[in-house]
């Protein structure tokens, strides 16, 4: 696959999530708790997400490359939107971010990337379930169950679109104006959290609840992006040393890499974990505005 470290670690965390929430799967079809089948296309959906992410799905230039810095001050990938593109190149020109603010800027860059990308695998997936319930003829307690599901997930696209806008937006003002040195959060999937937050269904003491949730969700983004720097880091060393023939060097170095490693994977599930908690109880404050 050719991937990074930090890439590597990051699939490793991914494929952890998936398998855990597989095993859930299991237990409940078991049960006979997913009789429509819905949890069993979003697992596959979730997985088509995630070997397109890493280039795993046969298709070429389809990896989404997420650096954690800008290597040599450019970027290691397209957006793949002219909006975008555009919207980058004069945040670069502008001369109103620092090496550090460009880095962050890069990373909403390519965070609002991989939401497009994962709004057009849901959207697709929507339009063939259509398709199969529109040649249904005749009308049955399993077709309302069907149509419930396309309703859930329409209403899934609505929530995806709302925060593709909202982000475009922000992306917009902030390439224009620099970053607000009063800003609450810096992180883009806490920013999001939080403007989606804001539109739910929460009381004013659920939502300060949730900001300083938010805050402590930042610090834990902000603790991996550190370890996944080092490891990338300790990669470069260890190719280095692998050259000289000093073996034990080498040791020290490939222990410290391992560590790096595996603290990486660690801190990556966690945080994609608590991301997704975070998610859910927002989705459920939004469909309650809905009702």
């Amino acid at each position: 696959l050719h991937l990074s470290a930090v890439k590597l670690a990051e699939l490793h965390s991914d494929l952890k999530i998936q398998e855990k929430d597989e095993l859930s799967w299991k237990k409940l079809k078991a049960e006979g708790l997913d009789e429509d089948g819905e949890k069993e296309a979003k697992l596959r959906r979730n997985l088509n997400v995630i070997m397109t992410k890493y280039g795993m799905n046969g298709k070429k230039d389809s990896q989404l490359v997420d650096t954690n810095y800008i290597k040599d001050g450019t970027e290691s990938d397209t957006l793949d939107d002219p909006r975008l593109e555009k919207l980058w190149s004069k945040a670069k020109t502008s001369g109103k971010f620092s090496d550090e603010e460009l880095d962050k800027l890069w990373r909403e860059f390519k965070h609002h990337k991989e939401k497009i990308h994962e709004y057009n695998i849901l959207l697709e997936t929507v339009s063939r379930t259509e398709d199969i319930h529109k040649n249904v003829i005749s009308p049955s307690e399993e077709n309302l169950v069907k149509e419930e599901i396309l309703h859930n997930k329409h209403r899934e696209l609505k929530e995806k679109l709302r925060s593709i806008n909202q982000g475009f937006e922000r992306l917009r003002k902030v390439s224009h104006q620099g970053y607000d040195a009063t800003s609450e959060f810096e992180e883009p999937r806490v920013i999001d959290l939080w403007d989606m937050a804001k539109s739910a269904n929460f009381t004013e003491k659920e939502l300060e609840s949730f900001r300083e949730e938010l805050k402590h969700f930042e610090a834990k983004i902000e603790k991996h992006h550190h370890y996944q720097k080092q490891l990338e880091i300790s990669h470069q060393k260890l190719k280095h040393v692998e050259g000289t023939g000093d073996k034990d060097h080498l040791n020290r170095n490939k222990e410290k890499y391992a560590m790096l490693q595996e603290k990486t994977k660690e801190l990556g599930y966690k945080v994609k974990k608590h991301l997704q908690d975070l998610s859910s109880r927002i989705s459920q404050g939004l469909q309650h505005n809905e009702l």
